[in-house]
């Protein structure tokens, strides 16, 4: 059932892509297509976790420096987060779950991009105060990216990959053999791609996924996982980013460092 929920989910997200493809601007293709995906996570995933756009901060942050623009952030809606109007926000990096890039046609340069921001959010540096957790815990922030469109072949994407890791000075991760600390290594930059009604890819650090211990003896170096496929590609990014979401944490926010540059030079003390 839920296999073929998603796989027509895929095709109707496919067939309503083509109305905005009579637009003479691409970004009026672009908009509506991205407003497809986010209306398909809205109606999907738990009500715990909230969709919205706009960048990512941590507590190092400065304002006005330049920052990433992330189409689709999920982020958990116990945490605050800075209204900067026009339905933009800064989300606080203790509160990011993943972040999805849409691309109308995935090009090299488009990966390129969602690359360099990947990367990007991975460096940012969360202050949470934990307690207690269960579930499969994201060693870093997720990025996604989601395309309509892509090249004839899902090879052409994997192997733009090396290339481009090397171009943006992204060192190579160590994948462990041991699946509990592979679970635990986040990935450099992008966690996967995933082009619909054609195939995706995957880096394979995570525990729902199709690569087995004989899988990843057979290939010692093993970091992507690639298929061709024209159906289950949104099954898997839906499970992966449930997957995601589905923990239990007991952890709060430290604001401690956020209060960096906050002083009071002038501060009294007084008895009552």
């Amino acid at each position: 059932m839920l296999k073929a929920h998603m796989d027509a989910k895929e095709n109707e997200l496919v067939a309503i892509s083509r109305i905005p493809a009579n637009s003479g601007h691409p970004l009026h293709k672009g908009t509506p297509r991205e407003a497809f995906i986010r209306e398909f996570l809205e109606s999907h995933l738990p009500a715990t976790i909230a969709i919205g756009t706009g960048e990512i901060i941590d507590a190092e942050s400065k304002p006005g420096e330049s920052r990433n623009q992330y189409d689709i952030i999920l982020y958990r809606k116990n945490y605050p987060k800075l209204d900067f109007g026009g339905a933009v926000s800064g989300f606080l990096i203790e509160s990011v779950i993943a972040t999805i890039e849409v691309k109308s046609t995935l090009t090299k340069e488009d990966l390129k991009q969602a690359m360099r921001a990947a990367a990007a959010a991975k460096n940012l540096t969360p202050n949470v105060t934990k307690s207690f957790s269960a579930g499969y815990i994201p060693p870093r922030v997720l990025n996604y990216v989601i395309a309509y469109e892509g090249p004839a072949s899902m090879g052409t994407v994997l192997n733009w990959i090396p290339e481009l890791q090397a171009n943006l000075g992204i060192v190579r991760e160590n994948l462990p053999k041991d699946v509990n600390e592979r679970i635990k290594t986040p990935s450099k930059s992008i966690d996967g791609v995933f082009v619909l009604n054609k195939g995706f890819i995957y880096f394979d650090n995570v525990p729902l996924g199709f690569a087995t211990e004989e899988i990843r003896a057979a290939h010692d170096d093993l970091r992507w996982l690639m298929a061709e496929s024209s159906q289950g590609n949104l099954l898997l990014f839906f499970l992966l980013l449930q997957n995601a979401a589905a923990n239990i944490e007991g952890s709060w926010l430290n604001a401690v460092p956020y209060l960096g540059s906050f002083s009071l030079p002038k501060l009294q003390f007084g008895k009552a």
